[in-house]
């Protein structure tokens, strides 16, 4: 199987991509990790993107596309493949499909974890850091004993800019800006499989998992 995994700064996409991946027997392939194995490699493709990666310049889709084909030709990728990271717009969904098509592959699903916007929010916004032993804390979901304190060394909590709710509020404008085309365009061709990612961590893999099973039955039918 093919599948494609989107989600939202804050949905928890990594989190479950890592538990699918031991679960469910898939081969996680990341794109951005794509690119850092074919450039320290040194390969054909590393070295076309390592010049547009010096330059600062986003990587042709054509490119993309050529090291995820790359990379689903491995023997490892044979039994499922869970993309993430790719594509990012509908001209780079189209590329992907006309290059499996050429390969006679297809995309199976695309497995959307769905987040309400304040809920995305509450997550990303609100982690402390402490200035003496770098421990984390969160506002909401793990805060210290003492406001303001470290619990385990008493040293001064602070907000890093990255981590406040306006920088939080832009991720996410940016995100769906460009992906809300991308999961319409998947919904349009019957693709789309949305699960609810406002429950706790094992929930939303249950409802993963269980999308699969299901798309495994056909698949095998």
């Amino acid at each position: 199987m093919y599948l494609i995994l989107l989600g939202a700064p804050g949905a928890g996409k990594g989190t479950q991509a890592e538990h699918l991946v031991a679960r469910c027997g898939l081969v996680h392939v990341a794109s951005g990790d794509l690119f850092r194995e074919n450039i320290a490699q040194g390969t054909p493709l590393g070295q076309q993107a390592k010049t547009y990666v010096e330059q600062g310049l986003l990587v042709p889709d054509d490119l993309t596309v050529a090291m995820v084909m790359e990379r689903l030709t491995q023997p490892d990728c044979q039994a499922g493949v869970l993309l993430d990271g790719f594509p990012r717009t509908v001209a780079q969904a189209e590329a992907l499909q006309a290059a499996l098509a050429r390969q006679g592959k297809r995309l199976d699903a695309v497995l959307y974890i769905k987040v309400p916007t304040e809920v995305l929010l509450d997550r990303l916004a609100g982690r402390l850091l402490c200035r003496q032993c770098q421990a984390v804390y969160h506002t909401l979901f793990n805060p210290p004993k003492v406001p303001g304190a470290c619990d385990a060394c008493g040293g001064e909590l602070y907000q890093r800019v990255d981590d406040s709710r306006e920088t939080a509020q832009r991720r996410l404008e940016v995100y769906f800006a460009q992906t809300t085309p991308l999961i319409e365009h998947y919904r349009k061709l019957g693709l789309l499989r949305e699960v609810n990612g406002n429950q706790d961590i094992p929930a939303v893999e249950a409802e993963l998992v269980k999308v699969i099973a299901a798309l495994e039955q056909v698949c095998g039918a």
